[in-house]
């Protein structure tokens, strides 16, 4: 049982899937050999002689990494012909266990998306952030190990772009008031952007759709903002996800936050809706009440933004003064930490379906964690939300 850890070759991505610590858990667990491609871990400061040193073998590239490889570790979905650089989908051996955050939903030029490509490779492809939201699955869960440290970072970022301190700071020369600092969304980016927040000092509140969310904001010492009524109620997927919400309760929830943008010294942008555009929040008129000088974080850049005024992968500041950080992946934006937890997270998943007598991962799909990654199996679609797509296309 061999096992390649690919170097990320999508634009601004710095994280990389497997560390040291997770070779050598994934060698005590039967893999014969971990091929890591050489300078997969620089940008996360992990060099090649760590892996080395855990009992990786170092493959001078990504062919030799996928020589004979039977599971594949990635950050993103490989690139594929017309990509990029490299055509990586083509060296995964046909038969292969693929696992990583694949974005089977992104655009895709390939008939029927990303995960009908892999199908036609032959390849079986698991993506880590379609995971259900269950209990039993917390510790393999990428989405929340990636947006925690997403919501540390955007923050961090935040009080360093405005240009007045977070905390109140009281000196013989007079005071300088605690920054105004409002969250929207309060799944684990959010909660973490809030802590982060008050642990810098700020005078924080934040909104979320969700009921459940209230109590979790007043609970970090933050004020709610919000409308309160029926439909915020059943704002929740059986899955744990935030839903979209109607036309008129987000007119409504827009007239009650207006208030409260106007008032920031920072907004940090947290909603995410999976596999679709995210939600906007923010739009021009809102971004035109806010003072000069005060910030707006968009988190949700990746998915177009929650803020009119984002441009994705960029820091713009508005006409009216207000910088717009749009930046995109933040997670890669603190790229050791992200690494060790991602890559915990797929241990995690392998450890919980490996069978320890034949030394490989058995995946049943019968399984509710198992039947909401899996993409493909045996060169064909299989996930519900995919499989009516590729059997059109």
């Amino acid at each position: 049982m061999r096992l390649a850890v690919l170097k990320e070759r999508r634009a601004g991505e710095t994280r990389v899937a497997a560390t040291p610590e997770t070779v050598k858990k994934f060698l005590a667990l039967g893999v014969t050999a971990v091929a890591v491609e050489t300078g997969a871990g620089m940008a996360s400061g992990i060099p090649d002689a760590a892996y080395r040193e855990a009992g990786a073998e170092i493959a001078p590239d990504a062919a030799a990494a996928l020589a004979g490889a039977n599971i594949v570790l990635k950050v993103r979905a490989p690139l594929a012909a017309g990509e990029g650089e490299l055509d990586e989908l083509s060296l995964i051996p046909k038969g292969a266990l693929l696992i990583g955050t694949l974005e089977p939903f992104a655009a895709s030029d390939a008939p029927g998306g990303r995960a009908a490509a892999y199908a036609a490779a032959g390849i079986d492809a698991a993506s880590m952030e379609l995971l259900p939201r269950i209990t039993r699955a917390q510790s393999m869960d990428v989405l929340s190990s990636q947006a925690n440290l997403a919501g540390y970072r955007a923050v961090l970022e935040g009080a360093t772009a405005y240009d007045k301190g977070f905390p109140m700071l009281m000196t013989a020369a007079g005071t300088i008031p605690a920054a105004n600092v409002f969250v929207m969304g309060a799944g684990v980016a959010g909660l973490q952007a809030i802590a982060t927040a008050r642990r810098l000092g700020g005078r924080v509140s934040a909104t979320d759709v969700r009921a459940a969310a209230k109590e979790e904001i007043r609970s970090l010492g933050a004020s709610f903002v919000g409308v309160d009524d029926a439909e915020m109620a059943s704002a929740q997927t059986a899955g744990g996800y935030a839903k979209e919400m109607s036309e008129d309760y987000k007119r409504r929830q827009a007239e009650v936050i207006a208030a409260a943008i106007a008032k920031a010294d920072v907004v940090v942008c947290t909603a995410l809706v999976q596999g679709r555009k995210a939600p906007t929040l923010v739009n021009d008129a809102m971004v035109a009440s806010m003072k000069p000088g005060s910030v707006i974080v968009d988190i949700a850049a990746d998915a177009g933004g929650n803020c009119t005024a984002t441009v994705p992968g960029e820091a713009i500041t508005t006409a009216n003064g207000v910088k717009v950080l749009g930046w995109r992946n933040w997670p890669g934006r603190i790229p050791a930490a992200a690494s060790s937890l991602y890559a915990r997270n797929l241990l995690t998943f392998l450890t919980t379906f490996w069978d320890k007598e034949a030394r490989a991962p058995k995946l049943p799909p019968e399984d509710e964690i198992v039947r909401g990654v899996t993409l493909t199996r045996g060169g064909a679609v299989v996930h519900p939300q995919l499989a009516p797509a590729a059997a059109a296309a």
